[in-house]
C-alpha cells in the first residue's frame, strides 16, 4: 500500500469489521486507539449477546508453550496486555477484571514424545518464556497427585500462562472502542457488493447496506462463507464442535495448573471445581454447527485418561457441560492474517484453530498498524499471510490442544 493510499484510509476511510466477537473487537480497539487513525470503524454482529460465540464458549487459556516462534510471541504479548491493559489501549479495565489465574499450563510428554518436548522448551526458553522442564520424579514431587509412570517430562509454564475470563476480556475491547468512537451494530450479512478488486459494501438481512473503504473479514466460523459471499478465494476455515466437560472432585488436588495429557485430554481447576475436554481426531471431526453435548464423550474418552492420569479422579461427578466452535483453519492450524491477495481493501483475522482469545491483542494490534501504517509496526505477523495457502506453504504448530 503507498504512502498516498494509506492516507485516503487512514485520514478520510471507513473501516467495516465483519464479526464483533473477540478478534473483530480488539481490531476495532486498536484501530481507533491508533495515534494516526481519524476514520471510522462500524462492528457487525450477527448476535450481539454472543450467547452462542466462540469467544465466551471458550476456557480463556493463555499459554507461552507452542513449537512456532511467533505464536510464542503473540501470546507474550496478551500476558504483557492482560497484565496492564491500559498501557496499550485508553481503557479503565485493569488485570484483576480479566481475572487473570497465572498457574500456567503443565504439558506432559511419554518416553515417545520427550525429545519433541525438550525442543519446543529450548525454543520458548530462548524467546524468554518462564517454562520449566521436569522429569518425572521433579514432577511427582511438584504434584504428588500426579501419576507419572508412563511419563518422561513435563514441562510447566511457572510465569505468564493460565487463564482468564473470556467475557471480561471481550468486553474491555468492546468498551474500549465504544469509547473511542466506534460503533457495534446488530446485522447478519447476507451479501458482498464489490467492484472490481475492492469490496465497496456489505448487504444485511434487513437489506441496509453498509458501506466503507476498509473491510475486515473477523467472521470466527463463518469467513470461508463470507469471503464466497464477496466472490473471492474462501479461506480454508471450517465450523468443528469442541465439549467442555463440569466436574466436582472431593479430594484437594493443591496448586494445579491446566494439564495437557500425552493422549490430548486437558484439565484445570475452576471455581471450586474442574473443567476438561478432549479434542477429537480428524475423522471424528465434521463440520458442525450444532452445540449438543455428547456425554457418552466423556465417559469413554476422557474420563479413563482423568483417572488414570490423577487417580483421585476416579471418583468425580459431572456437574455441568457445553459447547462450543472452533474456527478450524484445516490447512495448518494456524491464523490467517493479512490482506486478501485477491481483493486489495479486504483483510482477514481467521482460522485460528482454538488460540483466538489468547492471539486477540497482538492480532488486534497488527490490523491496525496494517491498515493505518500498510506495515506490521511491533510484532511482524507475515507469517500468517494468507498468500502462504495458494503457495501450499504450512506453517505447522505441533502443540495444538
Amino acid at each position: 500500500m503507498t504512502a498516498g493510499r494509506r492516507r485516503e484510509v487512514a485520514g478520510a476511510g471507513h473501516v467495516v469489521i465483519v464479526g464483533g466477537g473477540v478478534i473483530g473487537a480488539a481490531t476495532a480497539c486498536f484501530l481507533v486507539n491508533h495515534d494516526d487513525f481519524d476514520g471510522s470503524v462500524t462492528v457487525v454482529e450477527r448476535d450481539p449477546t454472543y450467547a452462542e460465540a466462540s469467544t465466551t464458549r471458550s476456557v480463556g487459556g493463555i499459554r507461552h508453550q507452542f513449537s512456532t516462534p511467533i505464536n510464542v510471541r503473540i501470546s507474550q504479548f496478551a500476558t504483557e496486555f492482560v497484565r496492564e491493559p491500559a498501557r496499550y489501549v485508553r481503557t479503565r479495565c485493569d488485570t484483576a477484571a480479566l481475572a487473570f489465574v497465572e498457574n500456567g499450563y503443565l504439558m506432559l510428554a511419554s518416553p515417545a514424545g520427550a525429545e519433541t518436548l525438550a525442543r519446543n522448551v529450548a525454543l520458548q526458553r530462548g524467546l524468554g518464556a518462564d517454562v520449566e522442564l521436569m522429569s518425572a520424579a521433579t514432577l511427582r514431587r511438584r504434584f504428588p497427585w500426579l501419576d507419572t509412570a508412563d511419563i518422561s517430562h513435563g514441562a510447566h509454564g511457572r510465569r505468564g500462562e493460565g487463564w482468564i475470563d473470556p467475557h471480561a476480556l471481550l468486553t474491555l475491547f468492546r468498551d474500549a472502542a465504544l469509547a473511542g468512537g466506534a460503533r457495534f451494530e446488530k446485522g447478519e450479512v447476507t451479501g458482498v457488493e464489490r467492484r472490481d478488486a475492492r469490496v465497496v459494501a456489505v448487504k444485511l438481512a434487513d437489506g441496509s447496506d453498509r458501506p466503507g473503504d476498509v473491510f475486515v473479514n473477523a467472521a470466527g466460523p463463518a469467513a470461508a462463507a463470507l469471503c464466497r459471499l464477496a466472490d473471492c478465494t474462501a479461506p480454508p476455515v471450517a465450523r468443528r464442535k469442541r465439549q467442555v466437560f463440569v466436574f466436582h472432585c472431593h479430594t484437594a488436588i493443591e496448586r494445579c495448573p491446566l494439564v495437557v495429557d500425552p493422549c490430548g485430554v486437558y484439565f484445570r481447576p475452576e471455581s471450586g471445581r474442574f473443567i476438561c475436554g478432549l479434542s477429537p481426531a480428524a475423522d471424528e471431526d465434521p463440520d458442525c454447527d450444532d452445540f449438543d453435548v455428547d456425554h457418552d464423550w466423556f465417559e469413554s474418552r476422557i474420563w479413563p485418561a482423568l483417572a488414570r492420569r490423577v487417580p483421585a479422579f476416579e471418583a468425580i461427578r459431572v456437574t455441568g457441560a457445553w459447547a462450543g466452535h472452533y474456527a478450524v483453519n484445516t490447512f495448518d492450524h494456524n491464523a490467517i492474517v493479512g490482506r486478501h491477495p485477491e481483493v486489495e481493501n479486504l483483510y482477514l483475522a481467521n482460522g485460528f484453530s482454538g488460540h483466538g482469545l489468547q492471539q486477540s491483542p497482538a492480532v488486534g494490534r497488527a490490523l491496525a498498524e496494517l491498515i493505518v501504517d500498510g506495515r506490521y509496526m511491533t510484532l511482524d505477523l507475515s507469517e500468517f499471510s494468507p498468500g502462504r495457502i495458494a503457495g501450499r506453504l504450512p506453517l505447522v504448530e505441533k502443540n495444538v490442544v
